[in-house]
C-alpha cells in the first residue's frame, strides 16, 4: 500500500465524484427542486439504515448489526450480541456522558451509527458517510437526470469513529479515515496489522493487539509442555495476522513447532472443514490446535471433529473470537471439552444490564433495528410487515429482556464503552486547553482538527467501565491483559466456562483448575517425539527442531547437554544415568586375594627354610666343615635369599613412598648378593684349579676377608645403580587408568602402581643377569673339578636352570607388558613376583647341600675335613 495521501481506493478526486453522485441519488430531485418535505423523506431514507443522534459533537459508530449476506446480499441475519448489545453499550455511554457535568460540561456528544453487515466493502461504502461534510462539493459539473443541478443536505460532520469490530473492516475503514485526519477507536480490532503506525496513524484501540494475545496462547502451549502444534485460520485479516503473529513469536522463542497451518476459505465448500480436520489428523501427535477464526468457523470445526468422531483427540486453544461465548459450543460439549481459549480481560458492566433490560420498543425508537432485534430475541412477529413472516406468535410489546428471554451482557460491551469514554476524554481535554472558561464549544473547536484530538486520545489515561487503567502505546494499543478460560463439563455434566489463570505481561496458571476429558485424565501431550531418557541425547530432525531421535551416550561418553555426549576425562567414567562423570575406581592387589596368598604362602616357606639352615650354621658356626665350607659366603648367600623372600612383601604391600622406594631397593639387591656370593666362590674354585695346573703358589685373593671384599664389592655396583636411580628419578606412585580401560565403562579400574618403568626394571635386574650368566660361564669351566669337590657341580645346575627360567621369564613379561589384552592387575604383578621367587628357589639348593654336609658331619671323623681344604 502506498503512504501518505495515497490509498488503495483510488485519489481523492475519485471519492469526491462518488458523493456527489451518491447526494444527487439521494437529495437530488428527478424532476423539480425538493421541497422541504420532500427533503425529509429523502433524508429518512438515508437514515433508514444508521442511527442518528443530534449534538455538538458528533461521533461515528460502526457496527456488526447483521451477520454478511448471502446469494449476493449485503446483510444477513440479525446480530443480537455483537451487533444490538454494543450498538446499545455506545448509546449508553453517550447518555452517561451527556449527563456527566464533570466530562465535557455543557457538550453535548451526538452520535452517527451504522451497520458494517459484518463485509469490509459495504463498511468501506458506508464508511463514506462520515467524510462529506470535509469535502468541498463542487456541483458545476453535476447535474440531476431533470438537468437541476444537485441540492446537499448539509451533512454531520464526524469528529471521530468508534470501531470497527472486525480487523478487516477496521482495517477497510482505517484507509478512509486517515486520508481526512478523522480518528478512530476500535472496541474489538486486533490484527497485528493495525499497530503499524505508518499506515493507520489516526487508528487506536482499547482492546490488545494479537501480538499480545500470540504471545499469552505461547505461553500456554509452553506452559502444558506442548511443543508440537498446528494453527487454524479463517481468511482475512484477524485469522491470517493472529496466526502469523503466534508462527513468528514461537520461532523466535524456539520452543514450539508449527506441524501445520491450514486455513479456512472465506466461502467454504460443501466438505470442506471435514478435509481440514483430517488435514490436520495427518500430523496425529500435534494434538494442539491453536484457533485464530470466527465463531461461524469454529463451530463448523468442532462439528467436523464430531462427525469425524475425533471427540477428545484435538486440545483446542481458541483466541478472543472464541472466547467465553456459548454459540461455537452449542450442541458440541464433548467435542469442546476441554479448549482452552483466551479472551481480553473485562468485567461485567452492571449498569448497562440496567439499562438493557429496561429497554422496550416505547423507549428506545432511536435505535433502527431495536424492533428486528425485539422479533428476533422474543420469536414474535411485529404487525404486517415484521422480519419474521413465518412466525405464528405476535409480539404484544410488553415482554421484557431478561424476562420473558434469556440474556447476558455480550464480552465486547466494556470496550465499546471505554472506546467511547477515550473519545469523551480527548475531547474534554482538548476543550479545556482550547476554550478555558468558555461555556459550550468556543470557536476554536468549530472545526476541531483530527491530528490535534489524536494526540489527545493517545494521551488519555482513565480508569474504565471495568476500573481497569485505559491507556494507549506510542501505536495506539492498549496493554495486553487476558483471562483465560478453559471449557469444562462438571459431574453434573453441565459445560461452562471457567477462569484458570491470566495473563498480564506473563502467564499465570493455575493448573490444578485444569480439567480434561475421560480420554485425558491427566495432562495430555503435543509432542513430536516424547522427552529423551537421562544418558540419550537429541538428535534432532533436520528442519524440525520439536522433532528428535534419542541416542544414547555410549562408552565413555556422558551427555553434557540436551544435544551432545562428551568423552570423560581419562582418569574418570560416566555415573550410572550417564548424567555426568565419577572417579574410576582404584584397586591394589589385596593381601586376601588369592594372587597375594599363594606368593605369601611360597615366600613364607622360603623365609622358613632359609631360617632353618641360618639357624643351622650359627649353631655348628665354629664347626670344621662350616668353617671349611666358607661360612662367611655362605652367610652372605643365605642373605641374599632371604632378601628374595622378603621383598615379596613390599610387592604385594599398597603402593606408596615408602613401599616403592623399598621395591627398588630389594628388587634386584637380594638376587644380587646370591649371585655376587655364587659368582666369588665359582671364581675361587676355578682360579684355584686354574693355578694348581700350573704352579703349586696359591692363587691370591682366596682368603674368607678378601671373598667378602670381592663380593661386597660386586654388591655396591648395585646399590650404586639404585642411588643414581633415585636421584634421576624419585619414587613416586602413579594410577594405571590404561591396563583396565575396558570397553564397559563399569567395569573399568585403575590399577595404583609405583612409577618403575620398563627401562628401570631392567636395568635394575640387568646387573643380576650379568652377575648370573658370569656365574654360569665360570659354573661351565669348573664342571670338570675332581668328584670330590663336589659343590661346584650343584652350583652349575643351578645356574643352569636358573639361566633357562630367566630366558622364559624375561620375553614373557616383557611381552604380556606390552599386550593390549591383560586381563587384571593382579595378574601383571604377578609374573614379576613368580620370577623373584623362582629365582630364589633357584637359589636355594645351596643352603641344601651345607644343611647335608652339616648332618653328614655328625656322622662322620675328621677326614671330612679334608674334601673341603680347598674350598
Amino acid at each position: 500500500m502506498a503512504r501518505g495521501s495515497e490509498s488503495p481506493f483510488g485519489s481523492s478526486h475519485s471519492l469526491l465524484t462518488l458523493l456527489m453522485l451518491k447526494s444527487c441519488w439521494l437529495l437530488g430531485s428527478a424532476s423539480q427542486k425538493p421541497t422541504g418535505m420532500a427533503e425529509s423523506q429523502q433524508l429518512l431514507q438515508e437514515y433508514a439504515h444508521s442511527i442518528r443522534l443530534d449534538g455538538d459533537i458528533i461521533l461515528g459508530g460502526l457496527f456488526p448489526v447483521h451477520a454478511r449476506g448471502e446469494r449476493g446480499a449485503p446483510c444477513g441475519e440479525l446480530k443480537k450480541e455483537k451487533g444490538i448489545h454494543r450498538l446499545e453499550a455506545m448509546l449508553f455511554a453517550i447518555d452517561l456522558i451527556n449527563k456527566d457535568p464533570e466530562l465535557l460540561p455543557n457538550v453535548t456528544l451526538g452520535a452517527r451509527i451504522l451497520d458494517t453487515c459484518s463485509r469490509d466493502t459495504y463498511a468501506l461504502e458506508q464508511s463514506l458517510t462520515f467524510v462529506q461534510a470535509l469535502i468541498e462539493r463542487d456541483g458545476s459539473d453535476v447535474r440531476c437526470t431533470n438537468g437541476e443541478p444537485p441540492i446537499f443536505a448539509k451533512p454531520d460532520k464526524v469528529v471521530g469513529v468508534i470501531g470497527a469490530s472486525a480487523s478487516s473492516v477496521s482495517i477497510m475503514v482505517a484507509n478512509i479515515l486517515r486520508l481526512f485526519k478523522i480518528p478512530q477507536i476500535s472496541y474489538a480490532s486486533t490484527a497485528p496489522e493495525l499497530s503499524d503506525n505508518t499506515r493507520y496513524d489516526f487508528f487506536s484501540r482499547v482492546v490488545p493487539p494479537d501480538s499480545y494475545q500470540a504471545q499469552a496462547m505461547l505461553d500456554i502451549v509452553m506452559a502444558m509442555g506442548w511443543n508440537y502444534v498446528s494453527t487454524l485460520a479463517s481468511e482475512g485479516n484477524y485469522g491470517e495476522s493472529g496466526v502469523e503473529a503466534f508462527v513468528q513469536i514461537s520461532r523466535e522463542s524456539g520452543g514450539v513447532c508449527i506441524a501445520q497451518s491450514p486455513k479456512i476459505p472465506r466461502e467454504p465448500r460443501p466438505g470442506e472443514f471435514d478435509k481440514i480436520v483430517l488435514r490436520l489428523l495427518e500430523t496425529p501427535n500435534a494434538r494442539a490446535v491453536i484457533m485464530f477464526a470466527n465463531e461461524d468457523d469454529i463451530r463448523r470445526v468442532l462439528d467436523a471433529a464430531k462427525r469425524n468422531n475425533l471427540t477428545g483427540h484435538f486440545l483446542w486453544v481458541g483466541s478472543d473470537s472464541w472466547g467465553s461465548k456459548i454459540s461455537p459450543v452449542v450442541q458440541q460439549e464433548r467435542v469442546a471439552e476441554g479448549a482452552v481459549t483466551i479472551l481480553p480481560k473485562r468485567a461485567s458492566v452492571d449498569a448497562f444490564d440496567r439499562y438493557f433490560k429496561s429497554r422496550s420498543l416505547s423507549n428506545n425508537r432511536r435505535n433502527v433495528w431495536f424492533a428486528e432485534f425485539w422479533e428476533e430475541n422474543f420469536g414474535c412477529k411485529l404487525g404486517m410487515h415484521g422480519k419474521r413472516p413465518g412466525s405464528p406468535k405476535k409480539c404484544t410489546g410488553l415482554e421484557k429482556v431478561g424476562r420473558d428471554s434469556t440474556y447476558e451482557q455480550e464480552g465486547k460491551v466494556q470496550f465499546v464503552m471505554d472506546a467511547v469514554y477515550a473519545m469523551a476524554h480527548a475531547l474534554h481535554h482538548m476543550h479545556r486547553e482550547l476554550c478555558a472558561g468558555y461555556p459550550g464549544l468556543c470557536p476554536r473547536m468549530a472545526s476541531i482538527d483530527g491530528k490535534e484530538l489524536l494526540a489527545h486520545i493517545r494521551a488519555v489515561n482513565f480508569n474504565g467501565s471495568a476500573g481497569t487503567p485505559v491507556i494507549f502505546n506510542e501505536n495506539g494499543d492498549a496493554p495486553g491483559r487476558y483471562d483465560i478460560f478453559q471449557y469444562q463439563i462438571n459431574n453434573k455434566s453441565t459445560a461452562e466456562y471457567k477462569i484458570i489463570g491470566q495473563w498480564t505481561n506473563q502467564l499465570h496458571l493455575n493448573m490444578e483448575a485444569l480439567q480434561w476429558s475421560a480420554v485425558d485424565s491427566f495432562l495430555p501431550t503435543s509432542v513430536c517425539s516424547l522427552p529423551c531418557r537421562t544418558g540419550e541425547r537429541k538428535k534432532v530432525v533436520k528442519g524440525v527442531p520439536c522433532c528428535w531421535h534419542c541416542e544414547r551416550c555410549e562408552g565413555y561418553h556422558y551427555q553434557s547437554s540436551e544435544f551432545t555426549c562428551d568423552l570423560c576425562s581419562y582418569e574418570r567414567r560416566p555415573n550410572q544415568n550417564r548424567t555426568g562423570c565419577q572417579p574410576i575406581p582404584i584397586i591394589k592387589l589385596e593381601w586376601y586375594s588369592p594372587w597375594a596368598l599363594v606368593p605369601v604362602f611360597i615366600s613364607v616357606l622360603g623365609i622358613i627354610a632359609t631360617t632353618f639352615v641360618i639357624v643351622t650354621f650359627v649353631r655348628y658356626n665354629d664347626t670344621p666343615i662350616v668353617r671349611a665350607s666358607g661360612r662367611e659366603m655362605s652367610y652372605v648367600l643365605l642373605t641374599g635369599i632371604f632378601l628374595c623372600y622378603i621383598v615379596t612383601f613390599p610387592m604385594i604391600a599398597a603402593p606408596d613412598i615408602a613401599v616403592c622406594s623399598f621395591r627398588r631397593i630389594f628388587l634386584g639387591l637380594g638376587m644380587c648378593f646370591s649371585y655376587a656370593a655364587l659368582l666369588t666362590k665359582t671364581n675361587r674354585i676355578h682360579r684355584i684349579f686354574e693355578q694348581g695346573s700350573k704352579a703349586v703358589t696359591a692363587p691370591r685373593f682366596i682368603s674368607p676377608a678378601s671373598q667378602l671384599i670381592i663380593t661386597f664389592l660386586l654388591i655396591s655396583v648395585q646399590l650404586l645403580g639404585v642411588l643414581v636411580w633415585f636421584a634421576a628419578d624419585p619414587p613416586h606412585t602413579f594410577v594405571d587408568y590404561g591396563e583396565q580401560r575396558t570397553q564397559d565403562p563399569d567395569n573399568a579400574r585403575g590399577v595404583l602402581k609405583c612409577d618403575i618403568s620398563d627401562l628401570s626394571l631392567i636395568c635394575s635386574l640387568g646387573y643380576s643377569i650379568l652377575l648370573m650368566v658370569t656365574c654360569t660361564v665360570y659354573a661351565i669351566k669348573t664342571r670338570s673339578v675332581p668328584e670330590t669337590f663336589n659343590e661346584a657341580k650343584p652350583i652349575g645346575f643351578t645356574m643352569y636352570t636358573t639361566c633357562i627360567i630367566w630366558l622364559a621369564f624375561i620375553p614373557i613379561f616383557f611381552g604380556t607388558a606390552q599386550s593390549a589384552e591383560r586381563v587384571s592387575p593382579v595378574e601383571q604383578q604377578w609374573p614379576t613376583e613368580a620370577g623373584l621367587h623362582v629365582a630364589c628357589v633357584a637359589g636355594f639348593p645351596k643352603p641344601s647341600i651345607v644343611a647335608l654336609h652339616l648332618l653328614r658331619q655328625s656322622f662322620s671323623n675328621g677326614g671330612m675335613q679334608w674334601h673341603y681344604r680347598g674350598y
